[in-house]
């Protein structure tokens, strides 16, 4: 697998070098990665919904995403795509951080899951014509030098007519006192510095990055923690701080 292109990448190399120094925890629950093991239920639910609805599936039967091809970019340690593929999509996961991609593929062998790991980048893969029916994008758009470009690559990465979903940090005192303080400094979920609270996105925002890069935005939902159930649940109206969109590419137009 050739190397990244990082001369036209969006990838921030700081931005990188954080998640590469934590690898090796991907897949322990208790480790820097807690957070999104615990917030994995709360995303699983939102992604499975919106693909049902988008392609007419129905999750309550054996392989439901069978046919569909899935990326996941900024895929980390696999945490989204062994869900996706065992629910029967052809998932391939990308992530710009090297160290990732081992820790990944290492799990889904050892978990009897076929699933395409690869050090590349969103802009690598659209360059080269790959093309899915969908492509997430979760917890990522905070971390990459331009936003704009990457919702394009990822734009570009979709067949007409596919789905994007993508959920980050709405940017606020709200935000940076649980995200920042609570998440880096008091619970020390997260080594501290993972986050830029500066990077972070407010949801219109990012609906008009999203249309920028051509896409139509569909739905937003927040994710909310709740600290007494030690769960997070969807929310219609509190975007506060974590929050997920779905949107679509347009289909062609035909004369």
């Amino acid at each position: 697998m050739p190397e990244p292109d990082t001369a036209r990448s969006t990838v921030d190399a700081q931005e990188v070098a954080k998640f590469e120094a934590m690898a090796a925890e991907w897949w322990d629950e208790s480790g820097k990665f807690k957070p999104l093991h615990m917030l994995n239920p709360c995303r699983l639910g939102y992604i499975t919904e919106q693909i049902a609805a988008q392609f007419g599936r129905d999750l309550s039967a054996k392989a439901p995403l069978q046919g569909l091809r899935l990326l996941d970019i900024g895929c980390g340690g696999g945490l989204l795509c062994e869900p996706m593929a065992r629910l029967g999509a052809t998932v391939i996961g990308a992530d710009a951080a090297a160290r990732n991609i081992p820790v990944a593929k290492l799990h889904a062998e050892q978990s009897g899951l076929e699933i395409d790991y690869r050090h590349t980048t969103a802009e690598d893969m659209a360059a080269a014509g790959e093309q899915f029916d969908v492509v997430l994008n979760m917890e990522v758009v905070e971390h990459v030098a331009s936003p704009l470009d990457y919702l394009t690559a990822c734009h570009d990465l979709l067949k007409p007519g596919g789905l994007h979903i993508c959920s980050t940090l709405n940017r606020n005192a709200k935000s940076f006192g649980m995200a920042i303080l609570g998440a880096e400094w008091v619970m020390r979920w997260l080594p501290k510095g993972t986050h830029d609270w500066k990077k972070f996105i407010t949801p219109d925002e990012l609906y008009d990055l999203l249309r920028q890069a051509g896409l139509t935005p569909v739905d937003r939902k927040g994710m909310v923690f709740n600290p007494i159930s030690w769960s997070w649940s969807l929310s219609e109206r509190d975007l506060s701080v974590n929050y997920v969109t779905a949107s679509l590419r347009p289909e062609r137009v035909t004369l």
